[in-house]
């Protein structure tokens, strides 16, 4: 036994060596560069070969056959099929920003459509509401566009949505999309094209005539646009492809989860005066927040005098109307103004009380001596003099007999040197005489 297992060591020792001798003769193929950098890209390239449950992400091509508005779009021409392909692929795989703009359609799309059919207009356009703003009543542009359809400053007065201080119609959600679509019924009008009024919608009328005089032609998939407003009518499209039918896609939300209409309640208020948001929200028994949130036209923390429809939450309606006064918060802040006011514009002999020695020292009170003096007195402390009261004023107002007399003693200096005066002036007309 001792010897069979000597032998088995043997042979098991030199089958070892002779492993170890042979491998490391033979030349080390499987270690050269090229096959080190090509295996993992082999292993890389066989998304067939996943593991069991493991997703993989589809591809979803874009349809072949779109119109807008009813034109139809020239898919079957390669340059346009690849500009809309772009935008496409860029909107289908963006997950979250579609189920964004799912949820927000259930809330703004209905007064979109209606207003739509009352003006006659092709479906399609509430499409460019997305394009503009993602349906975002606050969102503004770095070249000045505001409002769900990003309106510049001279295009929405001209359209009706003023701006006025610290209100800003170009927010107000109906009145914009109103505005809005009067301005591309007249581009359509004009251009007899959904694609070039939405074109001169981008990038303005201006821009449009020039690239057709330039192009010397009206369509508008031959023309050399800005390349935002080339990609403009492109995302349009896209965005309907996808919104269109989203089930096609892989999307789907159920109704419970879109964001619900706003449920408000309007009320008319004409105001004489500024009014602080916050009291409006203390009167209707909300917040701040929300007041600002329902009323996007106020763009700071108060509201100018005039005539508006705010817009409150469902429900307090009546609570507004019990508790708030017209004006009433308005006028504390008119109250404080006018009593600043009034101090700087009394006239000689006007008395103020003012809240506090410090106030009226601050007023310039200080500047009077006489005023001074009767500061100091405990009995007086309440009196104040204003700016203009002068010397004969402050007199007249002295009630106290050590202001009484202080002015006794400083009477008769000042007739002694005017007496003085006179003397000297009638020995100079002597000597001139003399002379």
């Amino acid at each position: 036994m001792r010897g069979w297992s000597k032998r088995v060591r043997l042979e098991a020792a030199t089958a070892a060596f002779l492993t170890v001798f042979v491998c490391g003769c033979t030349p080390l193929r499987t270690a050269t560069p090229a096959q080190q950098s090509s295996a993992p890209q082999v292993r890389e390239e066989r998304p067939v070969q996943m593991a069991p449950g493991q997703a993989e992400v589809p591809y979803l091509p874009a349809p072949t056959s779109i119109d807008l508005c009813g034109d139809p779009v020239p898919l079957d021409r390669q340059a346009v099929y690849e500009r809309f392909d772009r935008e496409f692929t860029l909107i289908v795989y963006n997950h979250a920003q579609v189920y964004l703009w799912l949820k927000r359609m259930q809330r703004y799309f209905p007064m979109i459509e209606e207003r739509l059919r009352h003006y006659g207009l092709p479906g399609d356009l509430k499409y460019l509401a997305i394009a503009e703003s993602d349906l975002l009543p606050n969102a503004c542009s770095p070249k000045g566009a505001a409002g769900p359809w990003q309106f510049m400053a001279a295009t929405g007065a001209a359209y009706g949505l003023k701006q006025c201080g610290s209100v800003d119609n170009r927010f107000n959600f109906q009145r914009a999309t109103d505005s809005a679509f009067l301005l591309l019924k007249n581009l359509h009008d004009k251009y007899h094209s959904w694609a070039l009024a939405m074109a001169a919608y981008n990038a303005g009328d201006r821009r449009v005539l020039d690239a057709m005089r330039v192009g010397g032609t009206h369509d508008y998939y031959d023309l050399c646009l800005p390349l935002e407003t080339e990609r403009y009518v492109m995302r349009i499209l896209a965005i309907k492809a996808v919104l269109g039918n989203p089930g096609k896609y892989g999307y789907s939300l159920p109704t419970e989860y879109g964001y619900k209409p706003l449920q408000e309640d309007q009320v008319s208020v004409s105001l004489s005066r500024p009014a602080a948001i916050l009291s409006i929200a203390e009167a209707a028994g909300t917040t701040y927040s929300e007041i600002k949130r329902l009323n996007p036209i106020f763009r700071s923390d108060q509201i100018p005098a005039g005539t508006y429809e705010l817009r409150l939450p469902q429900g307090t309606r009546q609570a507004f109307e019990r508790n708030f006064k017209p004006g009433a918060s308005g006028s504390l802040v008119a109250q404080r103004q006018a009593v600043s006011t009034s101090a700087r514009s009394a006239g000689p002999g006007a008395r103020t009380v003012a809240p506090s020695r410090s106030a009226a020292v601050s007023r310039g009170a200080h500047k009077v001596k006489l005023s001074k003096a009767v500061s100091h007195e405990p009995k007086q402390k309440s009196r104040k003099i204003s700016h203009g009261a002068g010397a004969a004023t402050a007199r007249a107002q002295a009630h106290s007999s050590r202001q009484r007399i202080r002015l006794a003693k400083a009477a008769p200096p000042k007739a002694k040197k005017k007496g003085k005066q006179e003397k000297a002036t009638s020995h100079k007309g002597k000597r001139k005489a003399g002379h």
